[in-house]
Formats: structure tokens, sequence, C-alpha cells
């Protein structure tokens, strides 16, 4: 093959995603070729000595999620076998360390990068006794989540605990600078080129930034002091991923690395800079392979985010693209808080605009703090009632959802949880399966959110 030649870029993504839609299209606009590595299409095979995968590509970009799957060793394991055969961007170490954040922590902070004061202890006892350290105000946080899911901030009485779930859990500094709205940066770096910089603000009714939970957005790219370029381009190469999304928060000392994100969104930095990383991502793994590219295309890919539906797109023979899996009218789940976790039945609800749980196992499972109060309408009634919500992590079938549920005393329901529409906008709801057999509950009235 020489330079001139066509390479085959595969983007290893079991979930669909317009990044990853994005970054394959990007590649053919390039002039070469690319496959999509997903179930419906993917093998390894091993005959007489001679290994294969199919299909063939002549590089990898990962795009593989650990922080929301219950085994992330299954794919860390496929990435690393796919790895061995060929080039791949954002390797499966580099992406383990990147998705764990107190592996990310570690790493940054014994190369030389600011990042906030953390304690991590497997024994929740170790954990209060050190809470103390921390200030008035704290951040209690997994150290595996996407989304900001499975981030608290916590006052000086709330008990944590060492796992949520079952994920490991830590204290971590809050940095905040001169009693400002609450904001950061997200910088994405793809090879040693910062491509786009926006502030996230968080919005009125929270602390936390990130888009999913309606953080608002701005660009920053052309206000980005020199040295916060470097360290975000520092902070992705120490961890050793070619691509990554690098928050950085200021504080009163100075500016911290707050995670390196392997699998950042693009939606919110297109938003705020009109520039997407596919092309350059695009780019990367093409010259990977020995392929060239033309720079000026790529800028000009840049300025649109290109999400349609990719020529790589393996034919699906299980489920439509897009179509979600399927949940029972009735399913067991997991909640937890920050001091436990509980298995629980819970109900379906498609006509709740929140999920709702019961006031004694919220306060179990240590659910909170309460975030703010708001106000449902139930059924027909023309009368509203006003309800404290609270985060929660709701473990669904392998799933978990970071949601902010409302509490009501549920004592007299059949059920302790009821799934509103925030969680089952994921999953298409089978009113004929039931975990519980067919015991039929007590009519409940369905709860509207009101604006």
């Amino acid at each position: 093959m020489t330079a001139d030649d066509p390479v085959t870029v595969g983007v290893l993504s079991l979930h669909t995603s317009k990044e990853s839609k994005a970054i394959l299209n990007a590649v053919e606009a390039l002039g070469h070729d690319s496959a999509w590595l997903r179930e419906e299409n993917t093998t390894v095979d091993i005959e007489d000595g001679r290994v294969t995968i199919d299909p063939s590509v002549d590089v990898i970009a990962n795009r593989m999620l650990l922080s929301n799957t219950e085994q992330p060793c299954e794919e860390l394991g496929l990435a690393e076998t796919l790895r061995r055969l060929v080039p791949m961007l954002n390797e499966p170490a580099a992406t383990l360390t990147a998705s764990h954040k107190l592996a990310t922590a570690t790493s940054l902070a014994s190369a030389g990068i600011q990042v906030p004061d953390v304690f991590l202890s497997l024994s929740t006892e170790n954990l209060n006794a050190a809470r103390d350290r921390f200030g008035e105000e704290a951040v209690y946080k997994t150290a595996i989540g996407t989304h900001g899911g499975g981030t608290w901030k916590i006052g000086p009485d709330d008990p944590v605990n060492a796992k949520v779930g079952n994920r490991y859990a830590f204290l971590q500094e809050l940095i905040d600078h001169d009693d400002q709205r609450h904001r950061d940066l997200r910088i994405y770096v793809v090879g040693e080129e910062v491509v786009g910089a926006m502030y996230r603000y968080a919005p009125d009714n929270d602390w936390r930034t990130n888009v999913a939970v309606g953080g608002s957005v701005e660009d920053a790219t052309d206000e980005l002091p020199e040295e916060v370029t470097e360290m975000a381009v520092d902070a992705a190469q120490i961890v050793g991923l070619d691509y990554a999304g690098v928050d950085i928060v200021e504080g009163d000392g100075g500016w911290y690395v707050l995670e390196v994100n392997p699998t950042a969104g693009f939606k919110g930095l297109f938003e705020a800079t009109h520039v997407s990383p596919a092309p350059y991502i695009a780019k990367l793994a093409i010259e990977r392979a020995g392929g060239e590219v033309d720079d000026g295309r790529v800028w000009e890919l840049s300025a649109n985010l290109d999400d349609s539906r990719p020529t790589a797109m393996p034919e699906v023979t299980h489920l439509q693209d897009g179509e979600p899996s399927i949940i029972g009218y009735t399913e067991e789940v997991v909640l937890s808080g920050t001091s436990g976790s509980k298995a629980v039945y819970a109900k379906s609800d498609t006509g709740a605009t929140r999920t709702s749980i019961d006031t004694r196992l919220a306060a179990d499972i240590g659910a909170g703090p309460i975030k703010s109060i708001t106000r449902v309408k139930s059924g027909s009634s023309k009368t509203s009632k006003s309800r404290p919500v609270v985060d929660v992590v709701v473990g669904v079938g392998g799933n978990q959802h970071t949601v902010t549920a409302s509490i009501e005393d549920r004592s007299h329901m059949d059920y302790p949880v009821i799934l509103g529409r925030d969680i089952l906008g994921s999953y298409q709801v089978d009113v004929s399966r039931r975990i519980d057999g067919d015991i039929p509950d007590s009519p409940e009235e369905e709860e509207e959110l009101l604006e």
C-alpha cells in the first residue's frame, strides 16, 4: 500500500451514537474507506495459527463505552484482542485509566499536573472519618461514571459509603472561584492539537456543568491561556489517549484537571464552537495507517457535524437502528445513594414524567441531598402537590441511570419505585412481562411534572 491508496478505518463502538457516525462519515468524506465494528458484523477467527478479523481494517478508532456498562472487562478484552491485530487509537489500557476517575487523578498528579485533592477508602468508616478534610462542601463521586452521573455535592453531615451500587466512590475537593456561577472548561484534544474548547455552565438548579444534565455552553477556543492549552494536551498524553475531552476548572489555587474523557460527546462542543472533532479524529486514524489527508478538507468538514446514517452501518438482524431494549411492566431495580444500595421491585409508568421513590427507601440508601422542590399533578386532579427531588442512581438490566427523582410516601402502595419517562425513554415497555408474576396491583395515578 502506498500513501495514495485508501485505507480502511474501523470504528469500534457497540452502541449507536452521533459521534461514531460522524467519524465514519468523515473518513468517507476524506476519500478513505470505513467499517463499523459492531455486534452484527464483527468476528475474530483463528485457524491453523492464522488470525483474521472481519471486517478487515487497517486501523481502529476505539469508542467503547466503559462507564455505563456492568462488565467493562468484556469490552476491554475485546478491544485488546483487536489492538493486537491492527493499530488502535485510544488503546484499551489508556481507556481504562481515563474511565476510572481516580486512576486518572493518580496518573496526572504523579506527573505534576494539578488535580483537586481526593480521598478514596475501601472502608466506609475510614471514608467518613476523612470527611472533615474537605470543608463545608465536598464532592462525592463514583470512580466510574458518565454524563454527570454518580456525582453529588455533600454537606458536612451527609454520610457517604465506600461504594455506590457496584462502583467504588471517593471524596473530592470542591473547586470554586470568586463565588462566580459554577463553570468549567471542556477542551477537545486530538493528537497534539486542541480542536475546540468551551465553557460549560451549571444550570440554575444544579452545580454540575455536564450538557447531559442541562448545562449551557459558550465558545472558549480563542480565550484559552497558553498554560491551559498545554495542560490539556499534556493530560491526554499522560493518560495515553489519542483523542479526549479534557475537563479543567479554575480555582483560587490556579487550574485543575478534573477528568480526561476518552469518549467525550461532540454535541455541546459543536453547539458552542461550530467545530466537529470527527474529521480530526478521522485524519489521525488515516495517517496512523499510512494514508494521506488533505488538511484543507479536514477544516472544511469540521464546520458540519454529519451524524447521518453512515454507509458503514451494518445490516441489523435483531434490532432496528435506534430501537430500544425491552423492559417489563415490573422490574427488579437497584437504587443507590450516598450511603448504600437496595434491590426493590419497580413499576414502569410511561405516563409519569419523573421517576418517584418512597421516602423511607430514599432515607435508607442516602438519596440526596434534596436539590429542589418540584410541583406535580396526579391524574385528572386539578390541584398540584409539592415534592422534594434528589439525585439517585437506578440500575436497570445492567444499565445505570442517574436521574432526579421525586420523593413521596409510597408505604401504602404496591411498589416503592415508579420508573418514569426519564428512564423509560431508553427502553420499550412490554406490559405483559412482570418480574413479580401476574399479581394485580393497586391503581395508581400517573404524575405529570409541572414546568
